[in-house]
């Protein structure tokens, strides 16, 4: 394309649960250009978390809050208790996270049933009690983020969530353009936030089916939002934020492979048996939406147990 969208907002790294762990953030920051990345969420219930959980799910509170390549970590929190809530968000800014990201979005049933994440959609008033309790706890320089869908059944509470959302004091508003019910089906509806950025003055970032330069630069159109996230699209593309930002060319397929091998080779001490191997087909379903050499790959890679095998297959192609 002629145009690039480098002026056009900010790029923010999605927090896919399961997926987009520190060592992901590694790879993707690496070479990438993101404003911003949110963890993994916390799961708060009836307790204070001690810091080693907050350190486990962001090492980086460590390093500074910031990724190896310097990109901004902010620590999410999923839960349904405004005051536990609070409590836990105000450790994870002590602990050096740079404001605190509140989940009313993930769909997954084991989180929904017991009043977590999206099913919160439901009951504008209890996600104004739990916003007003983190804002109210957390300092006045710390950003209080949100991050919902369009709704769970339906879209019929989206702007009702929208406004609750921004008088209890958020910051700032990501908008999966999917509801509950919707899953990762496409299409988005990109158009839909729009009508949440007429009815509220917060800034409202987009998300949800973008997989190229071209679809940011629609989502943005339609929706009315210079900022966007981006999630799955990053782990087919690793270096979309660029191309999207900066007009860069697709990463080839070389280069692809050397991170993969980086990441293969990552020292985690404190996973499972099988858990490297697993997360490396993982990736490798999202780069064969991409690279036709990721799905020849992959029907040997698929086969492999062992990670020293699949890394030395990854270093067989020339």
């Amino acid at each position: 394309m002629s145009e690039t969208s480098s002026t056009a907002g900010k790029i923010f790294l999605a927090p896919m649960e399961g997926v987009v762990d520190h060592v992901m953030r590694d790879m993707l920051t690496s070479v990438g250009s993101y404003d911003l990345c949110v963890t993994e969420f916390i799961r708060v219930t009836q307790q204070l978390y001690k810091p080693a959980l907050f350190y486990k799910f962001c090492p980086e509170l460590k390093a500074g809050s910031v990724t190896p390549s310097g990109t901004p970590v902010r620590v999410q929190l999923l839960g349904q208790d405004p005051d536990w809530m609070a409590e836990n968000a105000v450790r994870a800014v002590e602990l050096g996270s740079p404001g605190v990201d509140l989940n009313f979005g993930c769909p997954a049933k084991t989180v929904n049933k017991s009043k977590g994440g999206a099913i919160l959609l439901r009951e504008p008033e209890t996600l104004y009690r739990i916003i007003s309790a983190v804002r109210g706890a957390v300092p006045a320089d710390k950003p209080v983020t949100v991050k919902m869908r369009l709704g769970y059944e339906d879209k019929s509470l989206v702007l009702d969530n929208a406004r609750a959302i921004e008088s209890a004091g958020a910051d700032m508003l990501t908008v999966h353009a999917r509801t509950k019910v919707e899953g990762y089906k496409p299409p988005a509806h990109w158009h839909w936030i729009a009508k949440i950025c007429d009815e509220v003055s917060l800034p409202v970032v987009a998300n949800g089916e973008i997989w190229s330069t071209e679809d940011a630069l629609e989502c943005r159109r339609e929706s009315g939002c210079d900022d966007i996230m981006i999630g799955r699209g990053a782990l087919a593309l690793p270096n979309l934020s660029r191309m999207i930002g900066e007009g860069e060319a697709p990463m080839t397929w070389d280069e692809v492979r050397k991170l993969l091998i980086r990441y293969a080779g990552t020292e985690r001490p404190d996973r499972r048996e099988g858990f490297l191997p697993s997360r490396v087909k993982q990736w490798f379903t999202y780069l064969r939406l991409q690279y036709p050499q990721a799905d020849d790959m992959f029907r040997d890679l698929k086969r492999l147990q062992d990670l020293d095998e699949m890394i030395r297959l990854l270093s067989s192609e020339a």
